[in-house]
């Protein structure tokens, strides 16, 4: 049978740093250190924090009685930061010492919630109008993404998004897309009009030939059925490259 680490999870309650029956009772410091920390998150916001900090608020309900702190950096140096913490494949997360179902939980909830929360900028706005939004939310959910995952955004008569599908996912630098399914999927939900996004796992947003190629294939079907693809993204770790913006739809 494996032995717990010393940042091994129990199952307990998230946030409560009570101890539990028959527990050890959380030491005065690491309590000290936890309330000082929620208050100036609590007092300032996110920008009272460091990155570093705010994961362990995150690790706080997941790992009630410990010191969080050498998971925390251990996490951020692994990772190379919050967003690819927060974003890390459950596989890879659990090939680091201490981390485990609770940790993984709170991580991918916290994941979810800033996906959901960037997602509702646009639900109900015409896409087209509120762009900065859209970006942000692809940014969200694909920059810091281990392998290439493609996306589709449809959109409605008045550029609204009706459906937002994942559409395939692949490697670290390919994966496969079908025209096809993709004007198929458009035309079951009556879209007007679609968004490509997708994602390069090195970073650098720059398309690739088969990139261009794929896009002008899907571009040539969707004047075919009526369809208006008004761009693809290519989203990298810290911009985007826009076949529309770049002229190249």
């Amino acid at each position: 049978m494996r032995q717990p680490d010393a940042l091994s999870e129990a199952p307990l309650p998230l946030f409560a740093d009570a101890r539990p029956a028959g527990g050890p009772a959380l030491p005065s410091y690491l309590r000290d250190h936890r309330k000082r920390l929620r208050a100036r998150f609590l007092e300032g916001g996110a920008g009272a924090v460091p990155d570093y900090e705010l994961l362990e608020l995150i690790l706080f309900g997941a790992i009630p009685r410990q010191d969080v702190k050498p998971l925390a950096r251990a996490l951020m140096d692994r990772f190379d930061g919050l967003a690819g913490v927060i974003t890390a494949p459950e596989s890879h997360l659990r090939k680091v010492p201490g981390v485990g179902e609770t940790v993984i939980v709170a991580l991918k909830l916290t994941e979810a919630a800033a996906a959901r929360l960037t997602r509702a900028r646009m639900l109900n706005r015409p896409v087209i109008s509120s762009w900065d939004a859209l970006l942000d939310y692809c940014h969200t959910v694909m920059a810091h993404r281990a392998v290439e995952h493609v996306r589709v955004l449809y959109l409605d008569r008045k550029n609204c998004l009706i459906a937002d599908e994942e559409q395939g996912r692949g490697t670290v630098d390919h994966v496969p897309v079908y025209p096809r399914e993709v004007l198929r999927r458009g035309l079951e939900l009556e879209a007007s009009a679609l968004i490509l996004v997708h994602n390069h796992p090195s970073g650098d947003p720059t398309p690739s030939q088969q990139d261009i190629a794929l896009t002008d294939r899907i571009r040539q079907g969707a004047e075919a059925l009526s369809l208006t693809l008004h761009d693809h993204l290519i989203i990298g770790k810290s911009r985007e490259f826009s076949f529309r913006a770049e002229g190249l739809l």
